[in-house]
């Protein structure tokens, strides 16, 4: 019950959701998942964590980048949840205009990125 509620808490707010569906096709660097959301670091670093909490998303770090994937060991039940999730809203124009937006954040450097966000916090 406990894990139910745990992923339940983490699918209730549009823009964790939004961060699956930008995980969902591969790994990326907290930058990316930054300047997708347009959102101050430590709000973007707060719904990661939530995530990551529910058991949806995994992390690991590579020098000064931290870097967040769909968790490929993830329980049957946060299994469907995200299958639902993709299921759901893939294709509804939020997630639409992300996928465009991912494709251009994308042909940006990641050095470039870092240093934009750094100049938000």
């Amino acid at each position: 019950m406990r894990e139910f509620i745990e992923i339940t808490k983490a699918l209730s707010d549009s823009n964790r959701v939004r961060l699956l569906c930008a995980l969902r096709n591969g790994e990326l660097c907290v930058c990316q998942l930054i300047e997708l959301l347009g959102l101050a670091p430590s709000t973007v670093s707060k719904h990661l964590t939530i995530l990551k909490h529910a058991r949806l998303i995994e992390c690991r770090k590579e020098g000064r980048w931290v870097f967040y994937r769909i968790d490929e060991i993830a329980s049957p039940d946060a299994k469907k949840a995200l299958d639902l999730v993709f299921g759901c809203v893939s294709d509804s124009d939020e997630i639409l205009r992300d996928d465009r937006k991912m494709v251009e954040i994308l042909k940006i450097g990641r050095e470039e990125l870092c240093r934009k966000t750094e100049l938000k916090e």
